[in-house]
């Protein structure tokens, strides 16, 4: 089968997305798949040299508590037409087909097969409460709809319409299983590790209610660490930590994926304060993957990887001192780490790529079936009346969309 993805996110600014649409595609490709990705990019020398096209570069902007990108225009549906033209592809999958990016202009463009993933969640989105009934004469030509988690699954039915089948995003558990350890931390030493990874000047990742929680645990752990992963102003952490808490505080900065992984094998335990907007919690995954116990706010999303508790334990979110008794506990306990750590292994199995991808083509098949026909692009140079057959939304385009420059 010949499959075009497609990422609306900068591929070489690390996120969630990027990294699903990435993993999806070689494991796809690992099953004889024919994949092409066609994503934006800060600088388009930064992609792979091949099945990965540049769609230049996205704008940020703020949503779902976290940045989207913004990219619209007719030099964006240029490079979307071509790309929909070469890659002859018997389905092509978007993801967060919402918010004005690549992903919404493929859904304008093609005609065939589309598939689309809902990743966002949260309460109520005011953005789009405003933009779904604009966009969504477009988005009904999806033919299969996936969502990463019931919550982004309520989420999108709510304002956009339509049902979706939830397959969560997924994870190569032997990437995390098995190799080595960050020089200098080694699990179950005299210096219990707690570990937090994530963008840490982001609010709502929640390290404040973390960082006052390791007062308490370094106070009756002695010994006790807080490693911090990701991307922020380490100047403005160190600001937050204090002469007590910083000799306990090491901070690692962003990491590679190798690194990320050793440094999940590393820590006695992974700790997610979330406070809002996750719609599912990858990188729970990936923790109880590398076999480390996992203490998480009690967002729904998170709720729901850890089986409400039974893969890993849920403190209320926002409360430090309910998230320091529990550390505490459990650096003090290496049976009930163990235990969780079983625990987890068997949850994080749920998550392999290798079943996840199966889920994905049963939607592809669903919408594609064989001799069905590839997705093509929209007409080119439509004529100046429409014929009584052109979808009714198309009339409402630009020009400058149904036609692109140079197309």
């Amino acid at each position: 089968m010949r499959i075009g993805l497609v990422c609306p996110y900068q591929w070489d600014v690390p996120g969630g997305v990027q990294y699903h649409v990435r993993d999806l595609a070689d494991t796809l490709r690992g099953l004889g798949h024919h994949v092409e990705i066609l994503t934006p990019a800060l600088h388009e020398e930064n992609l792979p040299a091949e099945h990965v096209t540049w769609a230049g570069r996205a704008n940020a902007v703020p949503y779902n508590g976290s940045m989207a990108s913004w990219q619209f225009g007719p030099v964006s549906a240029t490079r979307v037409r071509r790309w929909l033209r070469d890659g002859h592809f018997d389905v092509v999958h978007v993801h967060e087909p919402a918010p004005p990016s690549v992903s919404l202009l493929v859904c304008m463009l093609a005609r065939g097969p589309i598939v689309a993933t809902f990743h966002a969640a949260a309460i109520r989105s005011l953005f789009l409460s405003a933009w779904g009934p604009v966009v969504r004469p477009w988005l009904e030509r999806i033919a299969g709809r996936i969502a990463v988690s019931d919550f982004a699954r309520r989420l999108q039915v709510e304002h956009l319409g339509g049902d979706a089948v939830v397959i969560p995003n997924g994870v190569h558990v032997h990437a995390f299983a098995e190799g080595p350890v960050l020089p200098g931390y080694q699990r179950g030493s005299s210096t219990p590790t707690v570990g937090f990874l994530g963008r840490y000047d982001e609010p709502r990742k929640g390290l404040p209610v973390l960082l006052e929680a390791m007062r308490t645990v370094v106070r009756e752990c002695p010994g006790a660490r807080l490693l911090v992963a990701g991307r922020g102003d380490p100047d403005e952490l160190r600001a937050l930590l204090g002469p007590d808490l910083e000799p306990a505080v090491t901070l690692l900065g962003e990491l590679s994926e190798p690194d990320k992984a050793a440094f999940l094998r590393s820590v006695d335990v992974y700790c997610a304060p979330n406070l809002m907007g996750e719609s599912f919690g990858i990188v729970l995954v990936e923790a109880m993957a590398a076999g480390a116990p996992v203490v998480a706010a009690d967002l729904d999303a998170f709720a729901r990887v850890l089986e409400d508790g039974d893969a890993g334990v849920l403190v209320r979110r926002g409360d430090a001192s309910a998230l320091a008794r529990v550390l505490v506990d459990l650096l003090a306990s290496p049976a009930r780490r163990a235990e969780l750590t079983a625990a987890g292994h068997r949850r994080a199995a749920d998550f392999d790529w290798a079943t996840l991808a199966q889920q994905v083509l049963a939607v592809y098949e669903t919408v594609a079936p064989p001799g069905g026909g590839e997705v093509t692009a929209a007409d080119d140079d439509p004529p100046d009346v429409e014929p009584a057959e052109t979808p009714a939304a198309d009339r409402f385009l630009p020009r400058w969309l149904r036609r692109g420059p140079g197309a």
